[in-house]
């Protein structure tokens, strides 16, 4: 599979050089990696989205116009879910009232970019927004069926945060941090599952992760239903339960403002 994407990478930065109508626009389509000169960062799907040129391809300049358009049009997140991502993003551009964010600012430590993530080393190591095999293999371990649950991805963040503190001895994962992991999680329910019975397809998740990719090939369409707050609140809150490793609990609910958007700018 990357070696059928690395064959047709020239061909696609190609296309993409010579159509700036793509790089504006978008397509589900036309697909190419990051350059040297590109930003890439942390979030996968914000690395996916520019890929695909949906966002710019070269990973700056990312506005609120054009990342509603973005997260609308390839993903049919509402206008209000994309808004609020948005915001919660530009706060990583150091300069005061921004109105754009690059893909590097999103690498920023312990902003929005945090440790024990599932598919990035920790930024204590030297590189926290690269995709890493390794780490994702060990994430995806716990993927034990083809069809997952929110316990799967529950069992992956459990693990990923116990080896993160006991190997990095400037582990960071505060409160604040946790909606934020939380709607990271629900993410890949909400983008390409079955949200109702929050399930997912293994295969396109894993095909997302490794090759920062939309699954098309895979038979994957978009939500035909916009996803809204409240659906992104929900899967956060049903993953937070499978966190808790008591047999008896009370539901977690989780809080509106705290999630408030950050799902998605890493994993």
């Amino acid at each position: 599979m990357k070696s059928s994407i690395l064959c047709t990478t020239l061909l696609s930065a190609a296309v993409v050089s010579a159509n700036p109508h793509f790089r504006r626009q978008g397509s589900l389509d036309t697909w190419a990696p990051g350059g040297p000169d590109d930003f890439r960062g942390p979030c996968p799907m914000m690395n996916t989205l520019a890929n695909h040129g949906f966002l710019p391809h070269d990973g700056r300049n990312i506005t609120l116009e054009n990342a509603v358009h973005a997260l609308n049009t390839a993903l049919n997140f509402n206008t209000s879910v994309a808004t609020i991502m948005w915001e919660q993003a530009v706060i990583a551009n150091p300069e005061p009232n921004a109105t754009f964010f690059t893909l590097d600012h999103l690498n920023r430590h312990n902003v929005l970019e945090h440790d024990a993530s599932l598919s990035r080393s920790d930024a204590f190591f030297g590189n926290n927004h690269v995709f890493n095999q390794s780490i994702f293999d060990t994430s995806k371990a716990f993927w034990t069926q083809e069809i997952l649950t929110p316990q799967h991805f529950a069992d992956s963040k459990i693990f990923r945060q116990v080896a993160s503190r006991s190997a990095n001895p400037n582990y960071t994962f505060t409160a604040h941090v946790e909606p934020f992991s939380l709607g990271e999680m629900a993410a890949p329910f909400l983008m390409f599952g079955d949200i109702e019975k929050a399930t997912v397809n293994r295969s396109l998740v894993t095909f997302f992760f490794e090759n920062e990719k939309l699954p098309v090939e895979l038979g994957w369409k978009k939500q035909a239903n916009a996803i809204n707050l409240e659906d992104v609140i929900r899967m956060s809150e049903v993953i937070a339960n499978a966190t808790n490793l008591q047999t008896t609990a009370t539901p977690v609910v989780v809080d509106k403002r705290a999630l408030h958007g950050g799902f998605s700018f890493q994993h």
